[in-house]
Order: structure tokens, then sequence, then C-alpha cells
């Protein structure tokens, strides 16, 4: 492969990078188990896995799976049983998503990554929205 279709390959990856980094920085800031150092590089090796698949293995499906398998295992160890409740499992999912983000950015379907990780990111926001949501209802039940 030529240095150009190379640049090419890297810009994919860089945008996967990016995409990875914006739901992360989300992660960070609510202090869950996986920051946006987690989330970008699930989100870039996934999409490397996936280039590599499409550029030498003429998109062999096997590798697709075998990245789902391993963030399953990586999810797993993300999720924590606490006394009665267990803790991670939104930001396993979250993982879980982002990896598919990046098999998309490696498919080339860059618009359809761009708006999945919005979607990510607009449900990953919907909990304090949703808590406020029932604070003001039970407050109002309350009286």
């Amino acid at each position: 492969m030529d240095a150009a279709g190379q640049l090419d390959l890297f810009l994919d990856l860089l945008l996967a990078l990016a995409l990875g980094t914006a739901v992360g920085i989300e992660r960070e800031v609510r202090r869950h188990e996986a920051g946006f150092r987690t989330i970008a590089l699930v989100t870039v090796g996934a999409a490397a896995f996936g280039l590599v698949s499409n550029t030498f293995l003429e998109s062999d499906s096997r590798v697709a799976a075998a990245v789902v398998q391993g963030i399953g295992f990586l999810g797993a160890g993300i999720i924590f049983q606490r006394a009665d409740a267990l803790t991670g499992l939104t930001t396993a999912a979250t993982v879980w998503a982002m990896a598919a983000v990046g098999l998309l950015v490696a498919q080339e379907l860059r618009l359809l990554a761009f708006l999945m990780t919005l979607q990510v990111l607009v449900m990953l926001e919907a909990r304090p929205v949703w808590r406020m949501i029932a604070e003001r209802d039970v407050r109002h039940f309350l009286r």
C-alpha cells in the first residue's frame, strides 16, 4: 500500500479517535470506570482491526465478530458488584457501542459513526435529565 493509502487509513483512525474521545470525556467528567483514554482507545482499536480486515482480509466478518467478543470480555471487567447493586453496566455498554463506532468508521460509514456517537452522548446525558425530572415528580407527589 502506498503512502497516500496509508494516510487515508490514518485519517479514519483519527476520526475514530476523535469520536471515542468525545464520548470518553463525558465518562471522565462523570467519573465513571472507563474514561476518555479507555473509550478512545477502544474506538480507535476497533477501527484499526476493521481497517486491517477491509484492507488485507477482504472484509472478513470474523474480525468484527472477534472485536465484539473481545470487547465483551473488557466490558465484563468494568462491571462491579457492590453490596446489592451492580455498577459499571452503562460504562460497559458504552465501551461496546463505541467499538461498533470504530467498526463503522472502518467500513467507511463515517456519517453513521458520527450520528451513532451523538446518539450515545444523548443517551449518556439522559440520566442527569431523568434524575432532575424524577426529583420534581417526587416532590410534587409528596406535597
